[in-house]
């Protein structure tokens, strides 16, 4: 038995490209309605349009409060309610500690964890009226692993993990599933990866990167599960990849 997707109202931050652009091409094949969430309305507009489901969308920055309450409200008001949350806006940085910025340390943040923490206390309360919903936040194999050739960006993610399973224990009774996706190098624009041919050779060929298609897949799969089992955390990761 699977959880019906169909009809399930789902917004997506860091939607314009990569995991989120991905995930949401993949649940418009189900009838999600989708709320498309990201700073770039431009590629927003795009992928709305090449679409076939009912998409609204919202230029959001998760830094902001404002961006944030406006995107939830929207997306009330435009579709009745909000059934998946799916946080996956994030920035990434590597390098040595000694020779990075503060600053771009402290964006980081604000984008990976705080943005997640606000967007996640906003859909609760209509998620909890309505006793059901999921929220699931794209996290990292470094979230798992301490990496040390990206301190910061493993400290965001090792952020998350302790946020997705405690709050997973303090909503479960409101019929709220929460979980985390965590893979591993995915070829996409995060690394700085754009040509196609280029993702094809590197994931399939060389098995050395997911494509974000991948993890969209593994999204879908995880929010289809039926409502009495949790993902807790999908750890996935290229074949090739030695971790």
């Amino acid at each position: 038995m699977q959880n019906n997707l169909s009809g399930k109202v789902v917004i997506i931050t860091g939607a314009s490209s990569g995991i989120g652009a991905a995930t949401a091409r993949a649940l418009a094949e189900y009838g999600c309605p989708l709320t498309l969430a990201a700073r770039s309305t431009e590629k927003l507009d795009v992928l709305a349009a090449s679409l076939n489901t009912e998409t609204l969308v919202i230029p959001t920055d998760v830094t902001q409060a404002a961006d944030i309450t406006r995107m939830v409200g929207q997306t009330i008001e435009r579709f009745g309610r909000i059934d998946v949350l799916f946080a996956n806006a994030g920035i990434y940085i590597p390098g040595q500690v000694a020779d990075g910025d503060p600053d771009d340390w402290a964006n980081l943040m604000n984008v990976n964890v705080d943005g997640v923490l606000r967007c996640t206390h906003a859909v609760l309360p209509h998620m909890t009226a309505q006793k059901s919903g999921d929220i699931l936040i794209t996290s990292s194999i470094s979230g798992f692993i301490d990496i040390h050739w990206e301190p910061i960006y493993s400290a965001s993610k090792h952020a998350i993990q302790g946020f997705v399973h405690t709050l997973r224990r303090q909503v479960a009774s409101a019929g709220i599933r929460v979980g985390s996706i965590a893979p591993g190098a995915v070829a996409n624009e995060l690394w700085g990866i754009t040509d196609p041919a280029e993702i094809e050779r590197l994931a399939v060929n060389d098995h050395a990167y997911l494509r974000s298609e991948d993890v969209a897949d593994a999204v879908v799969f995880m929010l289809s599960r039926p409502p009495h089992v949790t993902i807790r955390d999908l750890v996935m990761l290229p074949q090739q990849q030695d971790l």
